[in-house]
């Protein structure tokens, strides 16, 4: 099965929480920003309520929408095109806790979050989105390890979401704050490299 397939098929739970992973797992681009603390956010905190309980509904999309402005104003400031895609999936929060805006969004940002790893794997400019779309429907070929680490990883997280009764969340934020750790390690090679 695809990734395609497999957001095609997950509930508006499991979209929600599968967006908000991808979310969480690209904050660390926006610690190169100056001033990031003084605006309030905290990027291994922010988005952990929204992720502790994906209850859904309106009032915790509500919650959400308030940290992606947050994120989005970090995201104006930061240095380099990848804190852009960090703005992009907290800019493409949906207005309404409904399936096919979740489902929407949870293809957005699984694309921004893998374009990220792609980056920093060091792929040739050009053709990233095409190459991301390939990944995303099962041709791997020559992809870098971050990328096929990324892509492992929400296969994985998707897989514990489906039927969940609660324990999967649990370790399905392991999941994410792991991915976290390898892209803050990437990100941060990189502006030792660049800087």
């Amino acid at each position: 099965m695809t990734l395609v397939e497999l957001i095609g098929r997950a509930d508006e739970r499991s979209l929600a929480a599968s967006a908000v992973a991808c979310l969480d797992r690209c904050l660390p681009l926006l610690e190169y920003v100056e001033g990031a603390e003084r605006i309030g956010l905290d990027t291994d905190e922010a988005l952990r309520p929204l992720w502790v309980a994906v209850e859904g509904g309106d009032a915790w999309l509500g919650r959400l929408r308030r940290v992606a402005t947050v994120v989005e104003r970090v995201a104006g400031a930061a240095p380099g095109e990848l804190a852009g895609f960090a703005s992009r999936m907290a800019a493409a929060v949906p207005a309404a806790y409904d399936e096919l805006a979740l489902r929407a969004w949870a293809e957005d940002c699984s694309a921004a979050v893998l374009e990220v790893h792609l980056r920093l794997d060091g792929a040739a400019p050009g053709g990233h989105q095409a190459r991301v779309k390939a990944y995303r429907n099962g041709e791997t070929d020559g992809i870098g390890p971050l990328t096929a680490g990324e892509l492992r990883r929400q296969f994985q997280l998707l897989d514990m979401l489906s039927g969940d009764s609660g324990g999967g969340l649990n370790h399905a934020l392991q999941l994410s704050n792991e991915g976290k750790r390898v892209l803050r390690a990437a990100a941060s090679r990189r502006a030792r490299s660049s800087g």
